[in-house]
């Protein structure tokens, strides 16, 4: 039992951190000297960066804040054993690092919507499941050009992905349950699409 509770404990905090580094926030501050959040829609993700420092830079934090994702779920998959058979660790993990990404304890809790980050650790849980959600938000946003309706779609479809591919039913409840947190954070997009005004790529 004690061991379970300090590996618990040790992954959670340690993952929180990691989520909570505001990657597009540093890269933007350090480069022209503004805050992130007060530009566009506020958060401090790959798209809100792309309006500042081009598409460049988009793809820069966007591969930052996966690797921010993956990292501690792949570090709790190999050294925290605890709940190992059921996936309890990477799936506590993963939940930690989403939280440190759009609520980070280094910005006053205001931070991104977790599409990068949450993808990354979908792509630690499952590499396959990773890549397909990756090329389905690639193949939408590409299509639509709205990043919002890519993200969205690519995380709601990731439980049924993870179903498929015969994953720990941890990992399948992690991803239903992040697609409808990520979906949340998405709220003023999706009310900004009904209405004709959300922002497309160019």
């Amino acid at each position: 039992m004690l061991s379970l509770i300090l590996q618990t404990t040790i992954v959670i905090i340690i993952s929180y951190l990691i989520g909570s580094i505001p990657t597009g926030y540093l890269i933007v501050k350090s480069k022209t000297g503004q805050d992130i959040r007060t530009v566009g829609s506020g958060s401090t993700g790959a798209t809100n960066v792309k309006r500042v420092l081009g598409k460049k830079w988009f793809f820069i934090v966007m591969l930052l804040d996966a690797f921010k994702g993956a990292l501690p779920v792949l570090l709790a998959k190999t050294y925290a054993t605890a709940g190992i058979s059921i996936g309890l660790m990477p799936v506590l993990s993963a939940i930690s690092v989403i939280m440190g990404h759009s609520k980070p304890c280094f910005l006053k809790f205001k931070g991104g919507k977790s599409v990068a980050s949450g993808v990354g650790t979908i792509l630690a849980l499952n590499l396959y499941a990773g890549i397909l959600i990756a090329l389905i938000w690639s193949i939408i946003t590409y299509t639509t050009k709205y990043v919002s309706v890519g993200s969205v779609i690519a995380l709601l479809l990731s439980p049924f992905i993870m179903y498929f591919l015969k994953s720990p039913i941890a990992y399948v409840v992690y991803c239903a349950v992040g697609a409808l947190y990520i979906v949340y954070l998405h709220r003023e997009n999706i009310k900004r699409l009904i209405e004709g005004n959300e922002n497309k790529v160019r």
